[in-house]
């Protein structure tokens, strides 16, 4: 089959790959001037199959509470005149009911199982180089409220098949000897041992290289514009690209363009629930590497995570909703440095860090939007939030398999659309 894949995010890149896999012939076409340029860029780096609990959870309604007013809190929410944004709060909210909560959360557990070993597979195979570390996550929590929770969650995830153990502050520190500093503040940890951590952005480069090697045509700085509609389905995209206007037509057409998704799904009879939700990240030079930590780090009581990649130091966190502008807000960086500053004095270069901010395309409940949309020939991989770098791989490989009218092994429960 020809197929084209609209966006060259993680998501896209990975789709794009998988149908390259199956005998496809792929077109990939992405609105800006490399791969990974969007949510991908400077995301939190984790592969965190450890943490399949969408932030639609019971608590959320109360964090939320607790953070407003507070310009530097986990949350922040810049009400808007937007219909989108309320209705799509009004279903978070919904979403946020234990049972519905529980349903999400072993959803996307069975999805970031399988997506793991997806993407080592394609790591070996492809012989991919993305400053990958394999030792795992630690979820530090910090206050006992908090470390309770924690070993509640421990059982959890080990009913979903996760490999999780909770561990004391100090079999904490001698996992990751960079926590000696902070070692007397911890209440406890759990150690996810098969979880990863790695650069997206990079990801995606070499991700494309392999998809240019393989046959595929690439191209960037092309915008989507329309769709040609007709009896038959959707007879051809319309892009505007450096040389002009022009269509692409395809047996089959793969929409992975993360929070411009819903505009590109409407015209097609299908009301996608996503809304952008942005992140935060700071990027700094590591001055200390034996002192630098190689395993990711969660902090649980402050909603922070940390990766190392090469000489890079990776700390992101926060969640703010406020339309679909990404702009970086100072007051929202504040707390990325403190953090770094208190855990990991002088290990990164703060003054020389790279701070940014993306728009996470998440549903109300965290489960992705995978499967056909309501015309035959156009199909969804997207809507993946905070989580799209570890469900990346396996996302790709089960929307190939539904194009094939199949459904991977392990996957049958998943809530596949159309």
């Amino acid at each position: 089959m020809k197929t084209l894949v609209i966006g060259a995010g993680v998501i896209g890149v990975s789709t794009a790959w998988a149908l390259c896999e199956a005998g496809h012939k792929v077109t990939l076409v992405d609105a800006r001037e490399a791969p990974g340029r969007g949510a991908s860029y400077a995301n939190g780096a984790q592969i965190s199959v450890s943490h399949p609990q969408p932030w639609s959870s019971p608590k959320a309604p109360l964090i939320a509470l607790e953070s407003l007013g507070r310009e530097d809190g986990p949350f922040r929410w810049r009400p808007s005149l937007d219909t989108a944004q309320w209705c799509w709060l009004t279903t978070f909210l919904r979403e946020c009911l234990p049972a519905r909560h529980e349903r999400n959360a072993r959803a996307i557990a069975l999805l970031a199982r399988h997506s793991l070993q997806v993407l080592r597979r394609w790591r070996e195979a492809l012989g991919l180089e993305y400053d990958v570390q394999t030792r795992g996550i630690l979820h530090l929590f910090f206050t006992p409220r908090d470390w309770e929770t924690g070993r509640r969650h421990e059982a959890e995830l080990r009913e979903m098949g996760i490999t999780v153990r909770a561990i004391s502050p100090a079999e904490a520190v001698e996992i990751e000897p960079a926590l000696a500093p902070v070692a007397a503040k911890l209440c406890g940890a759990l150690y996810a041992p098969e979880d990863e951590s790695g650069d997206a952005r990079r990801f995606c480069e070499e991700m494309v290289e392999r998809l240019r090697q393989a046959g595929a045509e690439v191209l960037f700085e092309t915008r989507w514009s329309g769709w040609r509609l007709g009896k038959g389905g959707c007879e051809a995209a319309r892009f505007e690209g450096p040389a002009g206007t022009f269509e692409l037509t395809a047996d089959a057409i793969v929409v992975c363009a993360g929070v411009d998704s819903p505009r590109l799904l409407a015209p097609l009879g299908m009301e996608a629930p996503i809304y952008p939700v942005k992140g935060y990240s700071l990027t700094a030079p590591i001055l200390a590497p034996e002192r630098a930590p190689t395993v990711s780090l969660t902090d649980e009581s402050k909603r922070i995570v940390c990766s190392r990649l090469g000489n890079r130091l990776r700390i992101a966190g926060t969640a703010e909703i406020a339309g679909y502008d990404d702009s970086v807000r100072p007051e929202r960086i504040a707390p990325l440095r403190r953090w770094a500053e208190s855990m990991l004095p002088g290990v990164a270069d703060l003054e020389a860090a790279e701070a940014w901010a993306g728009l996470r395309p998440m549903t109300p409940g965290g489960v992705p939007l995978i499967g056909r949309s309501p015309m035959a020939n156009v199909w969804v991989n997207t809507g993946h939030g905070s989580l799209g770098w570890t469900l990346a791989c396996g996302s790709a490989q089960a929307l190939v398999a539904r194009l094939d009218g199949k459904t991977p092994p392990g996957l049958e429960a998943f809530p596949f659309v159309g």
